[in-house]
């Protein structure tokens, strides 16, 4: 499953804005309906929760990854924004279940020991999968004369395809313990819910405009836009088992720590780009050491996993999938409206976003648990 997935969405990513500025002439105020209107299951994403009630997580999982792909393949023979919004909206029900569904599933067979390294290689497989769809774009889209059109209906085929097959051999999987299903907010849990928020603000920032800004500002063709994202995949391919190990090292707390501080600097320096007119070369180093940075992120999941009960984590992941994505159903329509005004300003308030998680970092503990969520926990202890 972690193979499958970038097949459809890193194409589906890699091809957009060329797609949408070259046949259906997207300026920012329509690409940043679209990925609002592509948030919109994601914030839903508590539903998944009831879903489960008739159907088993692994199922749900490969269902959703089969309706990504068949949503992601018709894309290229809808070049209007009607048609465009609609199949993105599919293929978005289908990406956020599937992640919904995997995320808890992953929290769930995994044993905590061994998580960060673990989530680090299936992170790295799913990087070498983008890098194989990326890496086959870019040797062929010009070799070959290639349309958008044969490109998104091949990737999404594929990814129908693994799903499928992993549908009909797969063994029907366990999981150890009995998941809650029903919507639950913990109040012990405020600081992963409020990392999340964060989280879900920055990242849709970097997807929407990062990208964008590299095909309106300096005129990326696809197969440049496409090396970028190549590069990006193989840094995150050799880096996520790193970072695995790093925060089996020294913890989630100074692993996040280092991201919000480097994000920081990164956004601040994208909003540079404007200021100063600095030239494409630090625009294409500041997208990779963006992506580099993100890849730091599921340190996120582990310190929730070390948290959380184990019969919360399926609805409390559901959960906390949808507050992440509260901010990024209303920021890319609204930013899309400054973007044609000042993008710069947009980055700045990346850079604030990234400040506020690095104050949320530092109540992440040193050795997180049920009972010590935070070091406010701790401090209280103290002084009982």
């Amino acid at each position: 499953m972690a193979f499958a997935m970038p097949m459809a969405f890193s194409v589906w990513t890699a091809l957009l804005n060329n797609f949408v500025i070259e046949m259906a002439g997207f300026t920012g105020v329509e690409i940043g309906w679209l990925h609002s209107i592509r948030e919109i299951p994601g914030l839903l994403a508590v539903g998944v929760i009831f879903v489960l009630l008739f159907v088993r997580e692994q199922l749900l999982a490969l269902l959703s990854l089969i309706l990504l792909g068949i949503a992601s393949g018709l894309t290229a023979f809808f070049p209007q924004f009607g048609g465009i919004i609609i199949l993105t909206f599919l293929a978005s029900i289908g990406f956020h279940y599937f992640e919904a569904a995997n995320q808890s599933l992953q929290l769930q067979w995994i044993d905590k020991k061994v998580a960060p390294q673990t989530l680090g290689w299936i992170s790295a497989v799913g990087s070498f999968s983008s890098l194989v769809a990326y890496g086959t774009l870019v040797v062929t889209w010009k070799a070959f004369n290639l349309s958008f059109g044969f490109v998104y209906l091949t990737s999404g085929a594929i990814t129908v395809l693994i799903a499928v097959l992993c549908l009909l051999f797969y063994p029907r999987f366990e999981t150890p313990r009995v998941q809650i299903n029903k919507v639950i907010i913990r109040k012990k849990y405020w600081l992963y819910y409020a990392l999340q928020v964060m989280s879900g603000a920055r990242r849709q920032i970097f997807l929407v405009f990062a990208a964008f800004m590299m095909v309106e500002k300096f005129s990326f063709q696809v197969h440049e836009v496409t090396i970028l994202f190549l590069l990006n995949f193989i840094v995150s391919m050799l880096f996520a088992p790193i970072v695995g190990k790093a925060i089996n090292l020294f913890g989630e707390r100074w692993i996040l720590i280092v991201e919000y501080v480097g994000l920081t600097i990164i956004f601040l320096a994208y909003a540079g780009i404007y200021y100063f007119d600095w030239t494409v070369t630090i625009g294409i180093i500041l997208f990779i050491a963006n992506h580099l940075f993100f890849s730091m992120s599921f340190a996120i999941k582990t310190y929730f996993q070390k948290i959380a009960e184990p019969y919360d984590i399926g609805s409390s992941v559901a959960v906390a999938f949808t507050i992440n994505h509260i901010p990024a159903v209303f920021l890319p329509a609204v930013l899309g409206y400054i973007w044609i005004v000042e993008p710069s300003g947009i980055f700045v308030m990346a850079a604030l976003m990234a400040l506020l998680s690095l104050i949320l970092a530092f109540f992440v503990p040193r050795n997180p648990e049920p009972g010590t969520e935070t070091i406010l926990n701790i401090r209280k202890r103290n002084r009982e």
